[in-house]
């Protein structure tokens, strides 16, 4: 999936070795708060997290659909209707994915904001001594650093799993598809193959970048509210923390700006934890996924970028 300032694209590798193509306009004409720091990090995330879910969900139904329609002459490209065949079988999918979201909403915001207060009053009530229990600074750096811990963790155990790391080695195709372009050479599979495969704008340095954001934010939050002790004040603590989640978005998807827009030590360092955690969500691609990833950013590409493209590959 490619996402470009007018449109986006899928590409899916169907079971018979076709590729399904759908490309979606985007809305030219923004709202003016779409362009404020920090305020537009939230909208920016909030709309990546929609179209992402909702072409992951689409490229499953397409793999899984077994009739291929509309196929073109040269026998590469197909599109056409590829709902679930009966109206029963597309609201259990619907069903189920809801069902799964729900529960993966939860389950993260257990993970990352109720489970590190919970263990770090447990040792401030049983192990640390009255200053650390009471230091701010001790409880942020331990809850995000707690966070990255399970982040990675949770990365690692499921790229284990065979659909999850083909899913990761799709990404890598997308990431050196954009070094491809970026470097300015024509988008071959020879080309995209030879690039790196690690890229500061990825949602993975995203992610890191802001929970290292939730640490700093973490220095302001009260350690004690209203006097309250024991599970009470850990949950109100991590309903604080929850309700903090779009500064952490508005913060980290500007400095993931900054380190994709320019290259010094500073964007160097902040990039680091995000390119060290792709060496685990970003697999090296096969020549297939690359086809799959150069026919999905072609169509996202600007229409002067589409005519430079052509006429280097007919000059070849």
């Amino acid at each position: 999936m490619m996402r470009g300032p007018e449109k986006s694209a899928m590409a899916v590798r169907r079971q018979n070795g076709l590729i399904y193509f759908e490309e979606e306009q985007h809305e030219k004409k923004k709202h003016a708060i779409l362009r404020v720091p920090i305020v537009r990090g939230v909208f920016a995330f909030a709309g990546s997290l929609k179209l992402g879910y909702k072409y992951l969900m689409r490229s499953a139904e397409i793999f899984c659909e077994e009739d291929a329609s509309d196929v073109k002459a040269d026998g590469v490209e197909e599109t056409g209707n590829t709902e679930p065949k009966s109206a029963f079988g597309k609201a259990t999918m619907t069903a189920i994915m809801v069902i799964a979201t729900v529960l993966g909403v939860a389950l993260a915001l257990g993970l990352f904001f109720w489970l590190p207060t919970f263990i770090y009053q447990l040792l401030a009530d049983h192990v640390l001594s009255e200053r650390l229990a009471e230091s701010r600074l001790a409880r942020s750096v331990f809850e995000g650093l707690f966070k990255i811990l399970v982040l990675v963790l949770y990365m690692a155990l499921v790229s284990f799993m065979k659909d999850i790391r083909r899913t990761f080695m799709y990404h890598g195709a997308e990431h050196k598809t954009i070094f491809c372009y970026e470097n300015g050479l024509p988008l071959t599979v020879e080309n995209v193959r030879a690039q790196r495969r690690f890229h500061p704008r990825c949602g993975t340095s995203f992610l890191i970048l802001m929970l290292l954001v939730s640490i700093v934010i973490g220095l302001f939050v009260p350690v004690q509210f209203w006097g309250l002790t024991g599970v009470l004040n850990t949950l109100v603590r991590a309903a604080v923390k929850i309700l903090l989640i779009p500064v952490m978005m508005g913060v980290g998807y500007e400095l993931l700006k900054l380190a994709g827009r320019y290259d010094n030590l500073f964007t160097r360092i902040i990039s680091a934890p995000g390119m060290w955690l792709q060496r685990i969500t970003v697999r090296e691609p096969d020549d297939d996924m690359i086809e799959c990833a150069i026919m999905a950013f072609v169509a996202v590409m600007p229409e002067e970028d589409k005519s430079v493209a052509s006429t280097e590959e007919n000059a070849e």
